[in-house]
């Protein structure tokens, strides 16, 4: 089993402890996300788990967690966001020359193809602009080249909720000019660049099509083969394998502007308020009249490499 922690929040970010706890206690209660009244208890034992991707923006509270968690015995990596946005896009991350420097010791500390970075979602406003962010991907791989393998990018995906907040579309010709510079930048660096759930081919820039949780990189981790499947439950041109994330929408407070998983920052701030570290599940609590199911779990471990 891979464990997703997590696509709807920034756990490494905010809940460290609370994660930590659940290794510990071997389990998590955690709700669908689709159906509230749906809430399933997953194994995390280390039997079943064969690995975790963490998905942050800002990790630097996770790394005291680590030594532990290595000495429990799981294996993991990050896929680590990095964007040239300021504070009126991602409200409440640390200024970003701070943030990189969390990025080189974590990769100093695990190994750079355990560290993946993300550049994305890439918004291109009349001030963001391809310009700027051709300046913006230069200096970022410049910096962070020597501690990773791969960089991961997408456009932003303009959902219902989030339409209000983004000034516009792409025009017509950006993202085939910023595909083609991102491409050949990457690769000047050393870097292989893979592109995440687009719609736009950009194989022919050289880049990619991405598996964030990337059956691959997991065996090289793992150390051993996995019988793992394509994750049917993403979005089209995901190419993902099954994984059960732990998370919970409307639980981050990094208050990134083009977020599909929260409704507000004041919102997020409340659930985060009454957060509580030895709780089954992130967020809430388990009314009398619901039902919890587990969830069938195992590892998926084949023969050794």
């Amino acid at each position: 089993m891979i464990i997703s922690a997590s696509r709807w929040t920034d756990i490494p970010c905010h809940y460290g402890q609370w994660f930590l706890n659940r290794l510990k206690e071997g389990y998590v209660l955690t709700r669908n996300p689709f159906n509230n009244s749906w809430i399933y208890r997953v194994l995390l034992e280390r039997e079943v788990v064969d690995c975790i991707v963490f998905w942050t923006k800002d990790p630097k509270n996770f790394i005291p967690y680590l030594e532990e968690i290595d000495a429990l015995g799981y294996k993991y990596y990050f896929q680590f966001t990095l964007t040239p946005y300021d504070r009126t896009i991602e409200i409440n991350l640390r200024e970003k020359s701070e943030i990189i420097e969390t990025f080189i010791e974590l990769s100093e500390r695990l190994g750079k193809n355990r560290i993946v970075w993300r550049y994305d979602p890439i918004m291109l406003t009349d001030h963001l602009n391809v310009d700027y962010h051709k300046k913006q991907f230069a200096q970022f791989c410049e910096r962070l080249s020597p501690y990773t393998e791969s960089v991961v990018i997408s456009f932003v995906d303009r959902y219902a909720k989030i339409k209000k907040k983004i000034e516009r579309k792409p025009r017509n010709g950006e993202i085939h000019e910023l595909s083609e510079f991102i491409g050949k930048t990457a690769k000047e660096h050393g870097l292989i660049p893979k592109a995440c759930c687009e719609e736009e081919d950009l194989l022919g820039y050289g880049i990619q099509k991405s598996s964030c949780i990337d059956k691959s990189l997991i065996e090289s981790i793992c150390g051993c083969k996995l019988d793992l499947r394509k994750d049917r439950n993403q979005r089209k041109g995901c190419g993902c394998v099954e994984s059960i994330d732990i998370g919970a929408h409307n639980t981050c407070i990094n208050g990134c502007v083009y977020c599909y998983a929260n409704y507000s920052v004041d919102f997020c701030m409340k659930q985060y308020a009454n957060h509580n570290p030895s709780a089954e599940m992130l967020t809430g609590c388990i009314g009398k009249n619901e039902k919890i199911t587990e969830k069938r779990v195992g590892s998926n471990k084949s023969i050794k490499i």
